[in-house]
């Protein structure tokens, strides 16, 4: 099956809708789905539900759909380089679902592979665990997290054949397995692109099983989200 579409438009054409939950690959702006967030800020789609280990930076990325105000709640780790999720979060206008990063990752992954639910100590006596139950194991508390099963995920690999089978590059590949593997619908925005059998089975990150659409982005922005520079001197 050829799952690829022409366009980023394309492919979100008929999936994505008002109120849904979206699983958002990457980590700051590493290994983000550029072109998928464009044309998702472009389809006027609203009140969406985001999760995402952050929210993009002012201008870019996620940021670009704070901007246009289509996403009412952020569930994320870190949301500490966009002014604009500070000022809406602080003045009532987005909601907020701190979750820690260990925490949204496993999420992710369990609903991926149809666990519901599961316990964890991370977040025992804080915010996180307010509301949740609480269950002793050995003596130790832990906090019982349900588990993400996005309406849709968003994801960013480096590579997909045809039948949508992926690899993803170093540290670009961080949330972006996690995400596809639990989205309900998994639209995928790829690098390269290449012929069923070309890629080395050994070397298959996710498998196409995951895959419902592709989209070809060959010269993504890849921003960096904060550069520091060391001025060279002369010995």
């Amino acid at each position: 099956m050829n799952k690829i579409y022409p366009t980023a438009a394309d492919a979100l054409d008929g999936i994505v809708e008002d109120g849904q939950l979206l699983a958002v690959g990457g980590f700051g702006l590493c290994g983000i789905p550029e072109a998928l967030i464009d044309a998702l800020r472009d389809s006027g789609v609203q009140n969406l539900t985001v999760i995402s280990n952050n929210a993009g930076v002012d201008g870019f990325g996620l940021g670009k759909l704070l901007e246009t105000r289509q996403i009412k709640k952020m569930i994320s780790s870190y949301v500490g380089e966009n002014k604009e999720f500070e000022r809406q979060y602080l003045t009532g206008e987005l909601e907020l679902e701190f979750t820690p990063q260990g925490t949204l990752a496993e999420k992710l992954r369990a609903g991926g592979a149809g666990i519901p639910a599961f316990f964890t100590r991370t977040g025992v006596g804080t915010v996180v665990a307010e509301g949740k139950e609480l269950r002793e194991f050995d003596g130790e508390t832990y906090v019982m997290e349900r588990s993400f099963r996005p309406d849709v995920a968003l994801v960013k690999a480096h590579t997909a054949d045809k039948s949508g089978n992926l690899q993803f590059r170093r540290t670009a590949r961080n949330f972006n397995p996690a995400a596809a593997m639990a989205g309900q619908v998994c639209i995928v925005e790829a690098e390269h692109i290449v012929e069923i059998g070309e890629m080395d089975p050994d070397q298959v990150h996710l498998p196409g099983i995951y895959v419902h659409r592709i989209v070809h982005n060959p010269h993504p922005e890849k921003r960096i989200e904060r550069r520091t520079i060391t001025e060279r001197t002369e010995d």
